[in-house]
């Protein structure tokens, strides 16, 4: 009520009182200095009634008019300031010094950064960047809206910014060792391992944007560099943003969330294998998405993965394929979030090499420190097709959140030359996760992604204050089953199936640093499609991991 009050002050007063007065003035030099400074209280105070419309709509959920261009021809836009995901909006008035660190936080400046997207259109960068985080000197802006590093020209049309995720891990198993008969493979006591250091560059001209990032932990074991991405982007459409390019597409509510926002380290091992059909980090692909308060929808066709050619030069031709994804919220409330949707993807030729089309299906037991994989579908031969597809759900209550995903993997065969036809395979996974949120806001739904995010951190991490960030607990319950047929591997080896059983305590003292500790149970069943002999007879065994990340 006080925020209307203002408005109802400020816009009568500029909209009357002030005209009036100007006009009433007689015509000396001094009331004429009197009316400039007039006028530019009355643009100033219109600025400020913006800002007080674009918080009120904030707090009621409500689009907003974004600040137009004085330009001529510019026609005025409409965003959803409240749901910006790149920082806060505007504040005026807001206290200065450590007080400012005890005003009530909007929902978006609760929430942990995350670097990774998604890319706001230049009307809501205008209409949502944080004044009092940006100086201006000779014509160019220098701050750090959303903890961002940003450079960029005063009107904001052109403008640099650098990001950061860094991720350090260590643990190692408890009770992995081999049975009578099968060699250790790597299941380290204790181990360290840098899982991803990104550093963000993006460069942009009002609604086009770059971005390069490099990428300094592109696996398991460190010191492996690659790229995650290298891209171009519109984002002038409403609510919507076309890519071509080095991307991560994603198809799957887990993959949505971003890596920087998981429950657990790492994605249950069903959504690891089906994004990377025809997806994954470094694809190139050509598409976009769109989303609106309560939907959203996304595709791309995709080529091969970077670096394919140069891990493999004996490839002649290279994978095709495309993605899909379309969530929506059936219903909605203060204390209740509805996710349902569904994601496909289809290879619709696998890359061929020397060997062939063939294709290995493969992963760790969710664990991210070098380990040797378990689970596998055998090296399957003269693959012509293989597509994936299933249903996402999530349900929140308050500050509990219960999701899960499941996905079926076809997978199509051609014939070999004088040979019996080969047989199409099936295999399944899915997962169950339930989440806690016990200090902090509960996790809540980012429209732009079609995902939930990270909880909130309403005052960050101070004991003499009785602050202590946010504090989430998770489980998860998750089976990838790759068996289908005998020998469908090669003579002798069949597919396997694998359970994990996960624990983990999130920890968040502010909005760019996350703590994380999980606790593994794997049960792996036997398979000679391993190599080395490391899983003859089947494996169970322990992790406990734990990890330090930042974002900027």
């Amino acid at each position: 009520m006080k925020v209307r009050r203002m408005l109802a002050v400020a816009t009568a007063l500029s909209t009357s009182v002030l005209p009036v007065l100007a006009q009433a003035a007689p015509r000396d030099d001094e009331i004429t200095a009197l009316r400039r400074e007039m006028r530019a209280m009355q643009r100033q105070m219109g600025d400020e009634i913006r800002v007080l419309e674009a918080r009120i709509a904030r707090d009621e959920g409500r689009a907003v008019p974004a600040a137009a261009d004085h330009a001529a021809g510019d026609v005025p836009r409409v965003v959803h300031a409240h749901r910006w995901a790149g920082g806060p909006l505007p504040v005026i008035g807001a206290p200065q010094g450590p007080a400012a660190t005890r005003r009530p936080r909007t929902d978006a400046e609760t929430r942990l950064i995350t670097p990774e997207g998604p890319i706001p259109s230049w009307a809501e960068i205008r209409a949502a960047t944080a004044r009092d985080e940006t100086v201006h000197v000779g014509g160019m802006g220098i701050g750090f809206p959303g903890g961002r590093p940003t450079i960029s020209s005063d009107d904001g049309a052109y403008s640099f910014s650098l990001g950061l995720t860094a991720m350090e891990d260590l643990g190692g198993f408890v009770g992995a060792g081999p049975k009578r008969g099968e060699t250790n493979g790597n299941f380290n006591s204790f181990t360290q391992n840098a899982r991803r250091l990104r550093l963000y560059f993006s460069w942009r001209y009002k609604d086009w944007v770059a971005n390069v990032t490099p990428e300094f932990g592109s696996s398991s074991v460190d010191g492996s560099v690659s790229l995650f991405e290298a891209n171009a982007n519109y984002t002038g459409l409403r609510h919507t943003t076309l890519t071509v390019g080095y991307f991560q597409p994603r198809m799957e509510e887990e993959s949505a969330e971003r890596a920087s926002s998981f429950e657990f380290l790492e994605r249950p091992t069903i959504i690891d294998l089906v994004r990377n059909l025809a997806g994954g980090v470094a694809r190139f692909s050509v598409g976009g998405e769109h989303y609106e308060n309560r939907w959203q929808a996304a595709a791309y066709f995709t080529g091969q993965k970077f670096g394919d050619r140069n891990k493999d030069a004996t490839i002649t031709d290279s994978q095709t394929g495309a993605v899909a994804r379309i969530v929506g919220r059936p219903y909605v409330s203060r204390d209740i979030d509805v996710h349902v949707g569904a994601g496909a993807t289809s290879a619709f030729k696998v890359n061929q090499n020397s060997k062939g089309r063939t294709y290995t299906f493969s992963d760790n037991m969710e664990v991210p420190l070098g380990e040797t994989a378990l689970v596998t579908s055998g090296a399957l031969s003269n693959v012509s097709q293989i597509w994936a597809a299933g249903p996402q759900m999530a349900f929140r209550w308050r500050n509990f959140l219960l999701k899960g995903e499941y996905y079926h993997i076809g997978v199509e065969r051609g014939h070999e030359a004088g040979a019996a036809p080969l047989p199409s395979l099936n295999f399944d996974g899915w997962y169950v996760a339930a989440n806690y949120t016990l200090l902090g806001r509960g996790r809540g739904y980012n429209i732009r992604t079609g995902a939930f995010t990270t909880p909130g951190v309403e005052h960050d991490f101070d004991p003499a204050r009785g602050d202590w960030g946010a504090l989430e607990l998770s489980g998860r319950w998750s089976v990838t089953d790759l068996a289908d047929i005998a020998n469908q591997g090669g003579t002798g080896i069949n597919g396997n199936q694998q359970t994990v059983w996960a624990g983990g305590l999130n920890w968040y003292p502010n909005r760019h640093f996350k703590i994380m500790l999980d606790f593994d149970h794997f049960i792996v069943s036997r398979s000679k499609g391993v190599s080395g002999g490391v899983n003859l007879l089947g494996r169970n065994g322990n992790a406990v991991a734990g990890r330090v990340q930042a974002t900027f």
